[in-house]
Formats: structure tokens, C-alpha cells, sequence
């Protein structure tokens, strides 16, 4: 190095430039690697761990759905506090509930719900809409709608009007699942364009939730919103709901707008045929 620096100082760069820089790249490749053996590592010891969690969850889902079995029975396993006191078992076991509570219905289901609430798993789900980072929000927000949390509902349609699309989506989604029609009246007052991939899973959602009452969909064709008022066409189209008919019509007969005109009278050809 004291050499290097000799010739440094004798106005000849180049080598000392080119040494430092192969030493640079050296330590950078050195570094890199490290950090890849660390992430690998860390990721096939999540796997293993979250293959043995799955096996215990599974034993203590059964025995809550099947069995009757209470929280507070549940957590008198000192092993189980011992795991429910480290986050990522938590994740594991509310993903577990997740997965459960898609394929059960009605008395299981409520089960299901009264445990995530019992075990205090959903003040995580609450955290995560804390979170600064917008896929944790969307997990908290998915975990919320799927145990139909209502009292989220205010704190969920905040994040409609987010910046983030996806997020956006999410927590539209999630309103609906929640409050069915009664998340129209933020959707007519909304502001930002809702652009076609938006409008296919909103429109996606209303199907996948089986909204049995439709009233309040025709206020989307007052939204001063064009592409909300396409929403509610679309909808309108997509549900077959023909007693909103008058309100296309309607629609159809006061719009400026030739685009709006055209689909609404399209869609009065469909449903009147």
C-alpha cells in the first residue's frame, strides 16, 4: 500500500486507481455474496419452521373447530405461549386461519372468527394498517375483510383513495366484503380515475360476494366521475340487475357525454331484449 501511495503522489494514478478499484470490487463481490448465503439461509430456516408451526396449528385447529375447544383453553399450553410470543409464528397460524376460514361456512367459520378475535391475532391485522409500507397495509386489510371485522370498515375505505393502485384495490375490495352497496356512496364521491383493471375487480368482487341487495348501485351514474359512472354501467351490464333500467335511461337521455351515451344505450339494448 505504501508503494500504491508513492506513486499516487508522483502524479501516477493509474495504478493506484486500478488497484483500488479490483480491491473495492473485491470486498463488494465479498459482501454480496454474504448477504446472498444469509438470505437463503434465512429463507429455508422459515421454511422449516413454518413446516413444524403447520403441524401444531393443525392440531389446534382441530380440536377448535371440531372440539369446541376455547382460546383460553388453548393458551394453558405453556409450549404454545412460548411459540404464540414470536411473530412469525403468529403469521403462520393467521395464515392457517385464512386458508381455514375460505373452506368453512357458517357455525366452523364463526369459530374461526371467534379465535382470531380471542387470541388477540386481529390487533395485529390493526397494526399492519399502521404500517409505512403499503404491502403490510394490504395484508392487514385482507386479513380484516376475511374474518369481516365491520369496525375496520371506517379505517379500510381511507386507503381507497391511497396512491398506490394496488393498495387502492384492496381496500375497495374489502369494503365491499364488508358493507356490500353501502360502499357505494364513497365509490360515487370518488375522485381519482378508476381505470379499467380497477373496474374488473371491483366489478369482480360485487360477483365473488354474492351482493344480494343492489340498492345503491345506480347512484354511480350521478358520480361527476365519468370513469365511476362506467363502473356503475359496467355493473349494472355484469349483474344483469334490469330494475335499474330507468336509471340508464335516464342516463342515457341527459349525458353530454357521447361515450357515456353510447355504453348506456348499449347496455338498455341488452337488458330490454
Amino acid at each position: 500500500m505504501t508503494e500504491i501511495w508513492e506513486l499516487y503522489k508522483q502524479g501516477q494514478w493509474e495504478v493506484p486507481f486500478l488497484t483500488f478499484s479490483i480491491y473495492l470490487f473485491i470486498v463488494a463481490s465479498l459482501i454480496l455474496y454474504l448477504v446472498i448465503v444469509a438470505s437463503r439461509n434465512g429463507k429455508i430456516k422459515r421454511e422449516r419452521l413454518s413446516k413444524e408451526y403447520s403441524t401444531i396449528i393443525d392440531k389446534i385447529m382441530s380440536a377448535v373447530i371440531f372440539e369446541d375447544v376455547p382460546f383460553e383453553e388453548v393458551k394453558k399450553d405453556k409450549n404454545f405461549l412460548v411459540l404464540f410470543d414470536t411473530s412469525f409464528f403468529r403469521e403462520v397460524l393467521t395464515e392457517s386461519l385464512i386458508n381455514l376460514h375460505k373452506n368453512y361456512e357458517g357455525i366452523y367459520a364463526q369459530k374461526l372468527e371467534q379465535f382470531y378475535k380471542d387470541s388477540g391475532l386481529i390487533k395485529d391485522s390493526f397494526k399492519k394498517l399502521k404500517s409505512l409500507k403499503w404491502e403490510v397495509k394490504c395484508k392487514g386489510i385482507t386479513e380484516l375483510a376475511e374474518f369481516n371485522i365491520n369496525e375496520a370498515f371506517d379505517q379500510i375505505i381511507v386507503y381507497s383513495k391511497a396512491r398506490k393502485k394496488t393498495l387502492k384495490i384492496v381496500a375497495i375490495n374489502a369494503a365491499i366484503k364488508l358493507e356490500g352497496t353501502e360502499s357505494i356512496k364513497y365509490l360515487v364521491e370518488h375522485s381519482d380515475p378508476i381505470d379499467d383493471w380497477m373496474q374488473l375487480n371491483i366489478i369482480g368482487a360485487f360477483k365473488k360476494h354474492d351482493i344480494g341487495d343492489t340498492e345503491g348501485i345506480e347512484h354511480l351514474l350521478e358520480s361527476q366521475n365519468m370513469t365511476v359512472v362506467t363502473l356503475g354501467l359496467k355493473l349494472i351490464k355484469e349483474l344483469k340487475l334490469s330494475q335499474k333500467v330507468p336509471h340508464v335511461a335516464q342516463l342515457a337521455a341527459q349525458t353530454t357525454n357521447t361515450i357515456i351515451k353510447y355504453e348506456a344505450q348499449s347496455i338498455l339494448q341488452t337488458l330490454t331484449a
